[in-house]
């Protein structure tokens, strides 16, 4: 009987060790799935941020191009109120 006790308990001993090992590799794995997880979505706020990045610089770009534009139309209109002034000022006479 003694044999057949021992054999029981070294039985129970060796399934809560595949209990734990089992419980240690679902834990290993649901770990590195949210570490692949992670991955994936580093990779997805990467290329967004490139995306962004590139988006302003060429909305840096077309504001810099706008602001030159305003700038020469605001001196043609500057130069054609000039003229108009002129002609004004030639008639008045």
């Amino acid at each position: 009987m003694t044999d057949h006790f021992a054999i029981d308990a070294a039985t129970k001993r060796l399934q809560a060790a595949l209990d734990g090992l089992e419980s240690a590799v679902e834990a290993k794995l649901e770990t590195t799935a949210r570490a692949l997880g992670l991955a994936d979505q580093l990779h997805l706020l990467d290329t967004d941020r490139a995306r962004l990045a590139s988006d302003l610089d060429h909305a840096a770009a077309r504001s810099k191009s706008l602001e030159t534009t305003n700038r020469e139309i605001a001196q043609r209109l500057d130069i054609a109120m000039e003229s108009i002034r002129s002609v004004i000022t030639v008639q008045e006479r």
